[in-house]
Formats: structure tokens, sequence, C-alpha cells
């Protein structure tokens, strides 16, 4: 698949002058001011799931919809395979069915993580990783990026939301943050600078938002690091899956560069919040943890939120999970459905 099912990395030493330490962790780790709450009504506003990449997962959507019963999946969210550049322009051919989708109905969503390097998921050594990220930089790839937005804007899709290089902050992919910060954000800005800049049918490229999306915690560098300023960003999202291994979901709230991490962040940014992987994974079949997720959604209002659901995380199509399958349906075809 196109995002990994990612492990756990040891801390690294932060890097940073005194006082900027101790500013970030006012703001990471300072007193609980986001609540974590305790009700019980489906979250309001756009959520889906993912459910596939291809033309199959748009015809999925349907049977999510007829599952849930009252509540009516509005997100498609679809991966661009970053195995080649071509592919990262957006040669598959099934952007063009998530197009019609998208199209069919005015209040739909449509969500595409997009690699920031080719062979995204090869694990090159960190040398490798700094050199590409600096050619990005330099501005060495802009023409693959204005490719994949004139591909969009023809579809009839502008308004796209892009998950562009989304967990930098772990190893898992070739587009990781770590080996050179400063020459991942510059290059960055390139990227959203070379897509904005298409022009097309109404905003053209201007219409796209683009989403910075770090794994929740404190992976293998801190994700405020990997920030590239709020010109380039228009969402803060976060993806947020069950683990490790015996964490409730209130130290995944309150841990260093968790969800209220991120809530405080967005919010001193002025930006939206969103949620475009979460799920089951280390604890099993979870249902304080769905609940816990949905309730947070409720309380924060994001622009968007989406399951991953295939095992070992869904509640649809992974039937190991049905205790967890039952709060979602419960609440999602709530009060708010």
């Amino acid at each position: 698949m196109f995002h990994s099912l990612r492990s756990l990395h040891p801390f690294r030493a932060l890097r940073v002058p005194l006082t900027a330490l101790l500013a970030a962790l006012a703001l990471l780790v300072g007193p609980a001011c986001v609540p974590v709450g305790h009700g019980v009504g489906a979250p309001p506003g756009a959520f889906g799931a993912y459910v596939g990449y291809d033309d199959a997962a748009v015809r999925r959507i349907a049977g999510l919809d007829a599952w849930l019963g009252a509540a009516t999946p509005r997100v498609g969210h679809a991966y661009l395979p970053g195995d080649r550049w071509s592919n990262i322009e957006g040669a598959p051919g099934y952007l063009e069915y998530w197009a019609r989708w998208r199209k069919a109905r005015a209040d739909r969503m449509f969500v595409l993580n997009v690699p920031m390097l080719e062979g995204t998921e090869e694990h090159l050594p960190d040398a490798v990783v700094r050199e590409e990220l600096r050619r990005g930089a330099r501005g060495d790839y802009d023409e693959h990026f204005r490719t994949l937005a004139r591909r969009l804007v023809g579809l009839g899709v502008p308004d796209a939301v892009l998950v562009l290089g989304w967990e930098m902050n772990g190893i898992t992919y070739t587009h990781r943050c770590g080996p050179d910060p400063q020459a991942w954000k510059r290059y960055w800005a390139r990227i959203v600078q070379a897509m904005r800049s298409v022009n097309g049918g109404g905003r053209g490229g201007q219409g796209f938002r683009f989403e910075f999306t770090p794994s929740r915690g404190l992976d293998a560098v801190p994700w405020t690091e990997c920030y590239p300023g709020d010109r380039y960003v228009d969402v803060v999202g976060m993806d947020a899956y069950d683990q490790p291994h015996g964490m409730s979901f209130e130290k995944q709230v309150a841990e260093p560069y968790g969800l209220a991490a991120q809530v405080r962040f967005a919010r001193a940014h002025g930006k939206p919040v969103s949620y475009p992987e979460w799920g089951l994974y280390r604890n099993g079949d979870n249902p304080e943890y769905v609940r816990g997720m949905l309730t947070w959604f409720a309380e924060h209002r994001p622009l968007y939120q989406t399951l991953s659901d295939y095992c070992p995380h869904g509640v649809w199509r992974c039937p190991d999970n049905p205790r967890s399958s039952a709060v979602y349906r419960t609440l999602v075809a709530g009060p708010f459905g």
C-alpha cells in the first residue's frame, strides 16, 4: 500500500537553543487547555474512510454509505503511488473516477496524498534523501508538480486537499524531513508555489489546499521542526493510529506532539485541523479508542477526518474489530447523522 504501518522509533536529541526548547515545551506539553471530553454525539462536518485508491474504491463508498445508514460519507481519500515521477504527476487513470465522484455533489471533498519524491518507500539512506531534498529545494522537481496541478485542474478538481509529504517526521518515507529539515521546508514551499502557479478554470491552482500531516507524537524528529510556514500551509493534519501498545486515548491526547499539541499548534497558526489517517492498530479491537477519537472530532471540528478502513485498522471492511465497528456505526450515524 502507499502508506505503511509505522513502528515506534527511539527519541532523538533535540538540537535547538534552550529558549526555543522551552517555548516549544510550553506549547506542546503545557497546561492541558484542550479538553478530551466525554460527549457521545457523532462528529459533525465532513468524514469518510480510505477504502482503496482505484475505481473499485470509488464504488465502495456507496457500500460504506449504505452500511452507515443515516450518516453520509462526503470525503473521498486516495493516494498517488510514489514509485516513479510519472505516477506522482498523476498518471494513474483512477484520478478520473475520483474527479467524477467529487463533481457529482457540491458538498463532497477529494483528499489526495502526494509523495514529494519518487522511490518513496525504498528506504534510501539519509545521505541520498538529503541530496534529493536539496535538489527539490533548488527547483529541480518543480515541473512534476506543475504537471500534477494541470492534471487536477483539467479534471475539474482544483479544490482538492493535497496531503503533501505525509508523516515526514518518521523514517518510513523517502520524503522524510529528518535528514535536512531546512531543505525539506524550502522544497515544500517550491512545490506549493509551483502548483499554485497553474492557471485554469476559476482559480486554477490557487484553489488547492495544502495539508501538513505528521504522525502523532515524537517520531524520528519533532514535527514542529518541519513546519514550512503559514504562507504555504492551509491545513494542519495528523495521522493518529491506536498505538503504542497499552497507551490510553487520554495519553494519546496529552503526549508531547500528540493530539492536543496539534490542536494548539493549529490554533496558534490560524489553521483548521484534519485527520486523514486514523484507526485501530496495536491495541486490537478497542472501542474506547474509537469513542475517544469520534468525541475528539465532535469537540474540535476538523475540516475532515477519514478512517483507514482495512485490517487491522478498519471497522467496516475488517471483521476482526466487531466491538469497535459497533461503536463507530452507532456514533457516526447518531445525533449529528
